[in-house]
């Protein structure tokens, strides 16, 4: 396997299992570049720790307000962790968007706007319908988006995108390749149907 594209490239498909496999071994970088940045003294007294909403804190101005040079290093490999995370996130998930034959631009309603409302939710007006209805939009976005990610299947036939990682031929029927052998058995197609024809018995 090309790890190098799997993890960081935008291009081609990955099922199910490689995305899942792709959050496992975020979440194992996680906590050994955690674990380093504690042994080298940058955890605090609160600790260390990476969080996807960390990257969504770059577009919020009042985050940098509380910035100190002592603590300028812990931020540093904060920001170089989180922004490596992240890639790898979006990598694999417009990579699993293509094998759904979906285009990755899929990730700002699943992934952008949820982390952006969340980010900014404690700011909006807490009795507005509008941010309400807005806030349940983006909930259902952010579900939708996990399940189309997580749990459902690739596209059995080559799509835009490549062919199907798990090795499957089977064209679309109606748009791609219209060969027979590539859409399984066709009952009617294969039914012979010698017509009858009357006539006295052979003697």
């Amino acid at each position: 396997m090309d790890w190098a594209n799997y993890l960081f490239g935008f291009k081609g498909r990955v099922n199910r299992a490689k995305f899942w496999l792709a959050g496992l071994i975020i979440v194992c970088w996680m906590m050994f570049l955690a674990l380093l940045a504690v042994s080298a003294g940058l955890g605090g007294k609160n600790g260390f720790s990476f969080n996807v909403d960390d990257i969504f804190r770059a577009f919020d101005p009042d985050s940098y307000r509380s910035l100190s040079w002592a603590g300028l290093p812990a931020l540093l490999v904060k920001a170089c962790g989180t922004f490596l995370f992240v890639w790898v996130y979006v990598a694999v998930s417009i990579k699993r968007l293509h094998d759904r034959d979906k285009s990755g631009w899929w990730m700002v309603p699943f992934f952008a706007i949820p982390g952006l409302m969340s980010q900014f939710s404690d700011r909006l007006p807490d009795e507005s319908y509008w941010v309400m209805a807005a806030g349940l939009i983006v909930f259902v976005l952010y579900v939708w988006g996990f399940i189309e990610l997580a749990f459902l299947r690739s596209t059995s036939y080559p799509n835009r995108y490549g062919p199907n990682p798990l090795g499957k031929t089977h064209a679309r029927q109606g748009r791609d390749s219209g060969s027979r052998s590539t859409r399984g058995w066709d009952q009617q197609s294969e039914l012979d149907i010698v017509p009858h024809k009357a006539g006295p018995p052979a003697v």
